[in-house]
């Protein structure tokens, strides 16, 4: 593999411009600028042991994000999480979520349909929230089992949680499969 393509060692981070870090959040996450605002100066001011730890590190800001009072940051979460594609959608402009969803772009159209039908219902069920699940290889089928199962739980501050859980699977899964310079795991 291209180190070009591999992410930067830790111990790299701190040190980075702040568009270097923005571009190893939008690498592990999905391009967004809510969340540089939430996590640059994270990157910058803790050194990390691993990927791991910096990723965990992020969802605790979300977490505490999900957790507040505070409408402003209830309104900051859901644009950090709307910044993933919606399953099954079309056009997906990151080449990684588009690689992670292939998968679900195959198949009937009727099913394709239903996907597109359980997203709006979900998005009905959970207005400003975005359904953001760890694909991970399972089957459209599964992914909308899981969607419904979630709709019917009806449960608005676990979607959130689940929502930032799998934001954090997905950067995790793509941190592994990414790499990193001089083994600087």
């Amino acid at each position: 593999m291209d180190t070009a393509d591999q992410l930067p060692a830790l111990a790299t981070i701190p040190q980075l411009p702040a568009a270097e870090r923005a571009l190893l959040l939008d690498r592990l996450f999905e391009p967004c600028v809510p969340l540089h605002t939430l996590s640059l100066s994270l990157l910058q001011q803790n050194p990390f042991a691993s990927y791991d730890e910096l990723i965990g590190s992020v969802g605790l800001q979300l977490t505490a994000l999900a957790n507040s009072s505070s409408t402003s940051d209830a309104a900051w979460l859901q644009t950090i999480l709307a910044a993933h594609p919606r399953l099954g959608q079309g056009k997906v402009e990151s080449s990684q979520s588009r690689s992670e969803q292939a998968q679900l772009n195959t198949g009937s159209e009727s099913s394709a349909q239903s996907l597109a039908e359980l997203n709006h219902l979900y998005e009905q069920t959970f207005p400003g929230l975005r359904y953001v699940v760890f694909v991970n290889g399972r089957s459209r089928d599964v992914i909308m089992d899981d969607m419904k199962t979630r709709i019917d739980r009806q449960d608005r501050m676990a979607e959130m949680h689940a929502a930032i859980k799998a934001m954090c699977d997905i950067a995790k899964d793509r941190a592994h499969k990414i790499g990193v310079k001089d083994n600087g795991r």
